[in-house]
């Protein structure tokens, strides 16, 4: 479904007024019935209104399960009709709010509900078995509410009460709490010890409908607008489609949201919701070109205006593609959940400095050795900012301190890159041991962990390999126990073992087989020498 002329403004017409609205609650006065949200797949609306009064109910229904500014609750579900009005409420109430990867395993979810310390849980029905099998290990959950679930009958099951969310939120007024804050999420990044991180910030003390400096940035940087169409393709929990979800309903915007990206769908939806902005990962661009040039001109892409990528390095050959297919509207940028620093280049600053990120336009970039000195331009080290964001590592003090210098004004995710002359970054390693796969940041030492506790394996290594596809497969190197062999059985098994424990995204694509893997005297592995057999020598930073 389009929207109609009314809702699609002369392009050029930016006012004073609605670049300081930046309020869904402002648009859902202006204009009540304009789409804020779309299902692409079932043209489903809700509007600027019906999400102001949804997200206004389920704040007060937050309030009443006794959560207070800086408490936590967490979302776990797949993209949904429901899943930008949970995330609204908690921005409304001063809450964090956590979304978690909709494919981990109960064992998975049920750590960062707990690490997170949410006492309410937002669930779907296809996510119910998952949460019920979870529930024993989540000792901070009060509530749990699901979403169309009005059928199916919710019963207590060892902890908290199951409630229909539809029910329950029914119970409240459309009209804003009367303590009204700001409140933000709270996401998680995997860190070098296997288990995820959640970065959290401090809450500004403001009210919600005052506009973050970066909001205005952002939207500057990308043309962001009122009558804008942002078509999101992949999973809400992820931070990149949250904050530009965030930034179109700030503007009075439309989103249309995928339930999952698949290439035809995905460009036919441009045409029929005259999308002008998007946002993918690398791996979207691959899975498209694949489709026969024949297919792909069928597509009227002509309302698109920006497309904006990152998440993981784009091949150069598929980039250029892209951008003979839909011409200079990319936009790329480089910046970790943690909110160091930002670096983002639009097509024509990319062709004159292939393979860059961008350059660094919020946060100061430092290039420093292992020693902390700097280093010059075109020589790789690791990116250190300084920056004026402030963020822990939730419940982790060590963890932030590895992050922090040691006199507490730079931090680091433990990228490595460089920066040439013209001041344009390019990175050459993502955070070190880091896997991006499709988008998706894998930390291999919780698969290491689990291979290496296997009873027939010896000593394991877990990193990234070379894809076409999605940028990096994970990859396992196995060491079998004295007198077995690594053979298509032993595989099997293991990867069963696996898939008990982790979801899908973290399981190795393939298992080879070494004699014997290189450790240091000190233990540590040198897995640089395994990573070099699949990328070439000298192409990675991993030791």
């Amino acid at each position: 479904m389009g929207l109609s002329g009314s809702d699609r403004r002369d392009k050029t017409r930016v006012s004073v007024r609605k670049r300081t609205l930046m309020y869904p609650g402002s648009y859902a006065q202006k204009h009540p019935h304009r789409p804020a949200v779309i299902m692409a797949a079932t043209g489903a609306i809700q509007t600027y209104a019906q999400l102001e009064a949804r997200s206004n109910q389920l704040a007060h229904a937050l309030r009443a399960f006794g959560l207070e500014r800086l408490d936590h609750y967490a979302i776990f579900m797949e993209n949904n009709a429901a899943y930008i009005e949970t995330c609204a409420a908690g921005e409304r109430a001063g809450l964090f709010y956590t979304c978690i990867n909709s494919f981990l395993t109960a064992e998975e979810m049920a750590y960062i509900v707990t690490n997170s310390e949410s006492k309410v849980l937002i669930t779907s029905l296809s996510k119910l078995a998952l949460v019920q099998a979870a529930i024993k290990d989540c000792p901070t959950l009060e509530q749990i509410l699901v979403v169309d679930s009005e059928s199916l009958p919710l019963e207590r099951v060892d902890g908290p009460a199951f409630s229909d969310y539809h029910t329950v939120i029914s119970q409240y007024s459309g009209a804003p709490i009367q303590d009204e804050s700001l409140g933000t999420s709270m996401l998680y990044s995997s860190g070098t010890t296997g288990r995820p991180k959640g970065i959290i910030r401090p809450l500004p003390e403001q009210a919600p409908d005052v506009p973050l400096p970066l909001y205005s940035f952002l939207s500057q940087l990308w043309l962001y607008r009122e009558d804008m169409v942002y078509l999101s393709p992949a999973p809400l929990y992820h931070s990149a489609p949250q904050a530009a979800v965030n930034l179109t309903l700030r503007q009075g915007g439309t989103v249309v949201v995928m339930e999952k990206f698949e290439p035809l769908a995905y460009l036919g939806h441009i045409a029929q919701y005259q999308v002008s902005h998007s946002q993918l990962v690398p791996t979207m661009f691959s899975r498209m070109l694949k489709l026969d040039e024949v297919t792909r001109r069928t597509f009227d892409l002509s309302t698109l205006e920006v497309a904006i990528h990152a998440a993981a390095p784009c091949p150069q050959m598929v980039k250029r593609q892209m951008i003979d297919w839909w011409g200079p509207i990319i936009h790329e940028y480089y910046g970790a959940t943690e909110g160091l620093g930002f670096a983002a280049c639009n097509t024509e600053e990319w062709l004159a400095h292939p393979g860059t990120v961008g350059k660094v336009v919020l946060g100061d970039l430092h290039v420093l050795d292992d020693e902390g000195a700097p280093l010059p331009s075109g020589e790789a080290g690791t990116l250190w900012f300084k920056t004026a964001t402030e963020f822990q590592y939730h419940n982790d003090a060590e963890k932030t301190a590895e992050s922090t210098s040691k006199d507490g004004s730079m931090t680091t995710v433990g990228d490595v890159g460089y920066v040439d002359d013209s001041g344009f970054l390019y990175l050459t390693d993502r955070a070190t041991f880091m896997i991006i796969s499709g988008g998706v940041n894998i930390y291999p030492q919780e698969c290491e962990d689990l291979l290496i506790s296997h009873p027939k394996v010896e000593d394991a290594a877990v990193f990234g390999v070379p894809n076409e596809d999605l940028g990096e497969a994970v990859k396992a190197v196995v060491q079998p126990i004295d007198g077995l062999m690594g053979d298509e059985t032993l595989t099997e098994e293991l990867l069963s073992y696996l898939a008990e424990h982790l979801s899908r995204q973290k399981i190795p694509r393939s298992i080879d087989y070494d004699a014997a893997l290189p450790r240091l005297p000190t233990g540590k592995l040198y897995k640089r020498l395994l990573r070099d057999r699949y990328w070439g020598e000298g192409r990675s930073k991993i030791v």
